[in-house]
């Protein structure tokens, strides 16, 4: 008796979702995602105005681009996913469909429904994919877990008090609990 198969889908299904309707395309799998909260836009919102007045002030190239915002991964067809935040320094990656390649910096701020996805599975996906630098922001643990691929070194686990150096740009750093306040 043959095994059930599961539902492949491609990247032509991706891109015909109903108008509104948003997922991610993972190993030809869609995944629906829940609507943002208060908390979560508020940090998406707070990071990509720091990150973005920043790289202006040191007249740097890299685009900061908050969800919803495409990301093919590697470049393949295969795998569509939509980060909070994208930082993208070679902008020939930059299409009218969204990014084609691995963007340098992402964060994601994990929900209920995410968790899973961005602790394990996008993290494996972007260390794969050649992103330079992962954040993820727990508000529900108050912490953030900052992977740096290209030092293949162990993440590190902060609390949102205190100033998270981001690694791509060397002597910037980011404090979570004050992008809350702000």
């Amino acid at each position: 008796m043959p095994l059930p198969q599961e539902d492949r889908h491609t990247s032509e299904d991706y891109w015909n979702l109903p108008e509104g309707e948003r997922a991610e395309l993972i190993h030809g799998k869609l995944y629906d995602m829940a609507p943002p909260n208060f908390k979560h836009q508020k940090l998406v919102s707070e990071f990509t105005q720091i990150l973005g007045s920043y790289i202006k002030s040191r007249k740097g190239e890299c685009e900061v681009i908050p969800a919803p915002f495409a990301v093919n991964l590697d470049a393949s067809d295969k795998d569509w996913v939509e980060p909070d935040i994208s930082v993208v320094c070679d902008k020939t990656k930059l299409t009218e469909k969204g990014c084609i390649g691995a963007p340098d910096f992402i964060i994601e701020i994990v929900s209920p429904s995410s968790r899973r996805a961005d602790y394990s599975t996008k993290n494996a996906l972007y260390s794969d994919a050649g992103v330079r630098e992962y954040w993820i922001v727990d508000p529900m643990k108050e912490r953030t877990t900052v992977y740096r691929y290209e030092e293949d070194a162990a993440p590190v686990l902060y609390s949102f008090d205190v100033p998270v150096e981001v690694g791509i740009y060397p002597g910037f750093f980011i404090t979570i609990s004050e992008l809350l306040k702000a």
